[in-house]
């Protein structure tokens, strides 16, 4: 089952990563515009077309299709990698720190 955790929210647009039994497959950044709703896909390398379309059908049934007003057109783009990791300027509590954030110098 693919599941959304947000990571982050603006009055126009989400971020979520997305899980599927309980491992991250990708992230999903969507921006809102009228009733037309943008996404930013992300997913693993190895991602086969079949895969691509399950991850946009879900985002669209669990989160996009939820939201007010009820959108016009969805449109996404998809890029297929590997994680890189987290970059971020602020520091780390040595708790909070994983082995995926890395300063920015």
């Amino acid at each position: 089952m693919i599941t959304f955790e947000r990571e982050c929210r603006t009055p126009h647009s989400e971020s979520y990563t997305i899980f599927e039994d309980g491992s991250i497959v990708g992230r999903v950044d969507l921006h809102y515009q009228g009733t037309n709703v943008y996404a930013t896909l992300c997913t693993t390398a190895d991602a086969n077309e079949e895969r691509i379309q399950q991850l946009i059908d879900a985002t669209d049934e669990q989160l996009v299709m939820t939201a007010d007003p009820y959108r016009e057109d969805f449109v996404v783009t998809v890029w297929r990698g590997s994680p890189a990791g987290v970059y971020s300027d602020n520091e780390l509590d040595d708790e909070e720190e994983d082995d995926d954030t890395f300063r920015l110098n």
